[in-house]
């Protein structure tokens, strides 16, 4: 099978693998106390979604907007994974861990 027939899959295929990357990701978020690893487990859904779109996007046509909506996303996803890794590391400096449960102490 060469790369262009791979390209070539269904929307229930591109779609299957979307939903097994969010629940992978969703999994992470809720097991995992370690905030880096629930911020990767996050980012791993947004691509989730981002797949879904694209699939979805390309089913009807590659509809123009879905790709401009998609490279928004992304932004967002930057924006969100840089925010969040300035939490983690005052969580860090703050009380030398990133255990999720302690987090919650940074309100005093």
């Amino acid at each position: 099978m060469d790369a262009a027939a791979f390209l070539q899959g269904s929307l229930q295929a591109y779609l299957s693998v979307a939903l097994l990357l969010f629940v992978t990701g969703l999994g992470i978020v809720l097991a995992r106390r370690s905030l880096l690893v629930q911020f990767m487990g996050i980012e791993l859904m947004l691509n989730a979604a981002n797949l879904a779109l694209l699939a979805a996007a390309r089913w009807r046509g590659g509809d123009p907007q879905a790709s401009v909506l998609y490279l928004f996303i992304i932004a967002v996803a930057a924006c969100e994974a840089a925010v969040g890794l300035a939490l983690v590391v005052a969580l860090f400096r703050h009380r030398a861990t990133t255990d999720a449960d302690r987090a919650d102490l940074l309100k005093q």
